[in-house]
């Protein structure tokens, strides 16, 4: 009668322990129904599924199988398990899977902890646990190190809204990011990535650069808070912030443009995307000058954003062509994914003000990055914790994969 066993192995790692354990399985014509391997800091965890045949009984399977664990130095576990287990194991099979992975400068157990209950009490299962950031030393102090796991669990979720607001509720206070996706072919092939440009792409606002150099730098920035907030309509904040430039030197943009702090993870980011054959693109409520320097600088793609007007040298306090604003953005969006031949699903928007919600709602990977937090609590995913690069994180890309 064929018999189904789980295997446990556990011990210190060396090359070839894999080998040697499979080659007496092979002997005994043993067939592989499942098999999982970690290893944390050289220690070792294989379990394997096996379906012993009935003309092989187990008795000398387990005795082979017992000698090889003592001289390899792995402890071993035998666990029957019955043929409905195993059946019921299988229907499983086809239930949905998702992606939790929590990002910051560091984890805890405490944080690992309130996530891994946020999802049983859903009725999900953890299925695996992976590591995505690279390994970093405790004796130097590193502001910029990254923590990232990878979550992949599954079953039937019944309040996704709920989940995510939950969730949401821990980043809030844990000081980790926190983003749920379906474990689907799309999360794995995303083909363009478009960015809002002030304060995602480059640290500052350049409208509030431009005031400051044209005197006017409280009045402006109130504005700009006030319409990131989503608090006054943006084309009609965007027109009373512009006026105030009237008449502003236009010799003082180059310097601007040349002296814009590019935000942490932003060229790691969009040069690794672009290695893989990602297309980048801005679409910024900002201006088409500085939007063509990082253009340039950072190699990106295609730029949409509003033209300043200048006559004799000297700002108008208007642009020229319609504003490109939320609806204008989302617009631009579409365009670009169509012109790509793509589905919206393919597409990565990363954004921080309220006039990117709507680009950050058709885009597969929406992100809200250190975004106001109305944009926050309306965005599907968000980033707080780290720079750009940890959109990688989310798309499963571990950080020896990427330079």
């Amino acid at each position: 009668m064929r018999e189904i066993i789980l295997l446990n192995l556990t011990g210190q790692d060396h090359p070839g322990l894999t080998s040697a354990l499979t080659e007496v399985l092979a002997e005994h014509g043993v067939n592989i129904l499942d098999i999982g391997q970690a290893v944390i800091h050289d220690h070792l965890s294989l379990g394997m599924l096996l379906e012993v045949p009935d003309e092989a009984p187990s008795g000398p399977v387990l005795k082979d199988l017992l000698f090889e664990a003592h001289k390899l130095g792995l402890s071993i576990n035998f666990t029957p398990i019955e043929a409905a287990q195993y059946e019921e194991w299988v229907r499983h099979q086809g239930r949905p899977r998702y992606i939790v992975t929590l990002l910051g400068r560091k984890l805890t157990a405490g944080n690992i902890s309130r996530v891994a209950g946020i999802v049983s009490s859903h009725g999900l299962n953890i299925d695996s646990i992976t590591r995505l950031s690279g390994r970093f030393s405790l004796q130097n102090e590193n502001p910029h190190r990254r923590a990232c796991v990878e979550l992949a669990i599954r079953g039937q979720c019944e309040a996704p809204a709920v989940l995510r607001q939950q969730l949401l509720e821990v980043s809030q206070t844990d000081e980790i990011d926190i983003a749920f996706q379906a474990d689907d072919l799309y999360r794995r092939n995303r083909r363009l990535i478009v960015f809002d440009m002030d304060s995602t792409l480059i640290q500052v606002e350049v409208i509030d650069e431009l005031a400051a150099a044209a005197g006017v730098g409280a009045q402006v920035a109130a504005i700009t808070e006030s319409a990131m907030r989503g608090e006054i309509d943006f084309q009609q904040s965007f027109r009373q912030r512009l006026a105030l430039l009237r008449g502003l030197d236009a010799e003082v943009l180059e310097r601007i443009a040349r002296e814009l702090p590019i935000t942490e993870g932003a060229e790691r980011l969009i040069s690794n995307l672009k290695r893989i054959g990602y297309r980048i693109g801005i679409l910024s409520g900002g201006f088409t000058y500085f939007a063509e320097h990082l253009k340039q600088r950072l190699g990106v793609d295609c730029v949409s954003a509003n033209e300043l007007d200048i006559l004799d040298g000297r700002l108008t306090g208007e642009v020229r062509g319609p504003i490109v604003d939320g609806a204008r953005k989302a617009e631009l969006l579409r365009d670009m994914a169509k012109e790509l031949g793509i589905s919206l699903q393919q597409v990565i928007a990363v954004g921080d003000g309220a006039n990117d919600l709507p680009m950050l709602g058709l885009a597969g990977l929406g992100v809200a990055f250190h975004a106001k937090p109305v944009v926050r609590e309306n965005a599907r995913h968000a980033i707080s914790t780290l720079g750009l690069d940890g959109i990688l994180y989310l798309l499963g890309v571990r950080d020896r994969e990427v330079g």
